[in-house]
């Protein structure tokens, strides 16, 4: 039975990557090779929209909400209106030169056309890509708030928190002392995980006053992480993977760790115990380093769960690249022969990134947990 249903994820999985990706035989057609890079950049950065299926104008996507404040003017459209990035709609376009792409730009002295950017190009007497910068207006003040991928995501992945925690509550009310049952039985043992081994440990007798936000923390990069996994839709994106949510965090462990701190732990900053005083006078370099130090710790957080879950995403998108690597250097056939091993070794990397998603929701937990317990310790006596 267990055999069986490996066989069916393995084969559902296969059938998921070539529906998902069979335009690469067009795209061998018209560019006689598959360019790995753009595809894995393409699924690892933001978007202003979800993407399904496809690749360019044959491309399958859910459109998103863009929301623009233009010198204080909202201005409030779908983001299918730019047509995969080829036209502009009311004066507005998605970046289309090297120092604007993945950016929404304004056109300069166009009014509010919409229509194709090449044509409008072509009206103007623009004959290459250099000249392209004149079409964008670099003194527009733009206030961007759109509904990306990532943000759709982080709301879905907050209404499913709020979901799973709402019901084991309720469970814990209804079910009071009886054996954990369900979700709460999935969620409970997490739970006392993080009270056991992290908060207690690093916070002592005053951990009751973080332990919510250490669960918040924890669960929200878990799922998160776990939603990245996913291929299709809701899944897929790249939220912890992006260096703007996990700086948001790193920057709420700073601002714990600031505000918790005591007496004894800027004493220890400024004047070290234990250090030879060398190293304290006339150059205070240990101050320094320790100062520095107030900063390094949460931005060592921030690059850490930033990097492994992105590196885990492109080495994912590398091997389901090597199937079409192959395919369109030696022919179809070699393509559907390397497809069994990249897939199988895909199960495997998705098997070892639900282990890194755990590992990191701790470690993130656990590091936060430490450092503010570290900002608290009293002084001991010698």
């Amino acid at each position: 039975m267990k055999m069986k249903k490996l066989i069916f994820a393995l084969a559902a999985a296969f059938f998921l990557i070539f529906s998902s990706t069979s335009l690469f035989a067009n795209d061998s057609k018209e560019d006689s090779k598959f360019n790995p890079g753009p595809f894995i950049v393409e699924h690892v950065i933001d978007d202003y929209g979800w993407h399904i299926t496809g690749s360019g104008d044959k491309s399958v996507s859910i459109p998103l909400p863009v929301i623009l404040f233009d010198n204080g003017k909202p201005v409030v459209f779908m983001s299918s209106k730019f047509h995969h990035g080829h036209n502009a709609y009311k004066g507005y376009a998605l970046g289309f030169t090297p120092d604007t792409k993945r950016t929404i730009v304004k056109l300069k002295g166009t009014g509010e056309y919409t229509g194709p950017i090449a044509l409008l190009a072509e009206s103007l007497g623009v004959e290459n890509e250099e000249q392209m910068a004149q079409l964008i207006d670099a003194d527009a003040s733009i206030i961007d708030i759109s509904i990306t991928k990532n943000v759709c995501s982080l709301i879905i992945s907050i209404i499913l928190l709020l979901w799973l925690f709402l019901k084991v509550a309720k469970q814990y009310k209804t079910r009071e002392n009886k054996a954990p049952h369900g979700a709460q039985g999935l969620v409970e043992p997490l739970i006392l995980f993080i009270r056991d081994e992290v908060a207690i440990p690093s916070l002592g007798d005053k951990y009751e006053k973080y332990f919510p936000y250490l669960l918040t923390l924890f669960f929200f990069i878990l799922v998160n992480n776990l939603m990245g996994l996913i291929p299709i839709f809701p899944g897929g994106a790249n939220v912890t993977g992006n260096i703007a949510i996990t700086g948001i965090l790193a920057v709420i462990t700073f601002l714990m760790t600031t505000f918790s701190s005591n007496k004894n732990y800027w004493k220890h900053i400024v004047n070290t115990p234990g250090v030879p005083w060398f190293l304290k006078f006339p150059i205070p370099l240990m101050p320094v380093v320790e100062f520095i130090g107030i900063f390094t710790k949460p931005f060592v957080l921030m690059v850490r769960l930033f990097a492994n879950i992105t590196a885990g995403h492109i080495i994912a998108l590398g091997v389901i690249s090597l199937i079409f690597i192959f395919g369109g250097l030696y022919g179809p056939a070699l393509g559907y022969g390397v497809s069994v091993v990249s897939l199988l070794f895909y199960v495997f990397m998705g098997l070892l990134e639900c282990i890194v998603a755990f590992i990191q929701a701790f470690v993130f937990t656990l590091l936060t947990a430490l450092f503010t317990g570290m900002a608290m310790e009293e002084e001991h006596e010698h």
